[in-house]
């Protein structure tokens, strides 16, 4: 079985700065991994390249095998979406929930658009009464889940999440993550996290990559993330930087 994502030898350049450097890793089908770092380090710009936001990159980066350049778009969204940070920049303010979510079946010529709205909506927790509200009428976590249930609409195998969580309020925070782990299993979801938030990683993924300045100092299993096990100097800064924060998201199950 082929890896669910594949980055070789990754530069990204903005102008004429290379914000990644050489960044080579591999997620495999059904895996969460992270890529952490402090801003700047560029874990986002990552994921911008992958899904074509970012096009100014060399290197190889393939989905299940299949070179990135390619796959066309209208193939490339049946089988990868993209979660972002902030779901209310991230939601058309004039559009309401159903509308929202039944473009894209609308743009892939899929049937039973109802049938199917219903079924996400009820799969990421909205009750069906917020259906035809706007997303000035939700609240950041009601947003955040019409986001996510957009993002699954064509049933892609590969979510990238951009920081799902650090717009979100606290006690909204451990409600996603929760969701974010329930998809998954249901789902058979693979997950690429962006977060600087290393209890999120320890409550979500299954691996994690550092970013540092553009380039990738380290691979770990998040199981010495836990333990504090991390071999990069700037690994083990981050994870003394993180300590006493988000406990509530180590419990959030």
């Amino acid at each position: 079985m082929s890896d669910a994502l594949t980055i070789e030898n990754l530069f990204v350049r903005y102008g004429r700065v290379d914000v990644v450097q050489d960044v080579s890793l591999r997620v495999a089908q059904g895996e969460s991994y992270a890529l952490v770092g402090e801003s700047g380090s560029g874990k986002s710009t990552i994921l911008r390249a992958v899904v074509g936001m970012a096009q100014d990159w060399r290197g190889t980066i393939a989905l299940d095998g299949a070179m990135r350049r390619g796959i066309g778009q209208r193939e490339f969204a049946r089988h990868c979406q993209m979660v972002f940070q902030d779901p209310y920049a991230s939601l058309h303010p004039r559009r309401t929930v159903d509308a929202t979510l039944s473009e894209p079946l609308q743009i892939h010529g899929i049937a039973e658009r109802d049938d199917r709205v219903i079924e996400m909506m009820a799969s990421v927790g909205l009750d069906p009464r917020y259906r035809f509200r706007f997303p000035h009428q939700l609240s950041g976590g009601q947003r955040q889940r019409v986001a996510i249930a957009r993002a699954l609409m064509l049933n892609p195998r590969l979510l990238l999440l951009d920081e799902p969580t650090s717009a979100l309020d606290v006690s909204v925070q451990a409600e996603i993550l929760n969701l974010l782990v329930r998809l998954r299993e249901e789902r058979g979801l693979t997950y690429v996290l962006v977060t600087h938030s290393l209890p999120v990683v320890s409550f979500l993924c299954d691996r994690l990559g550092v970013l540092r300045q553009g380039q990738l100092v380290e691979e770990a299993p998040v199981a010495r993330l836990r333990d504090g096990r991390l071999d990069a100097p700037y690994s083990r800064e981050l994870y003394a930087a993180s300590l006493g924060a988000g406990e509530r998201v180590r419990h959030a199950g």
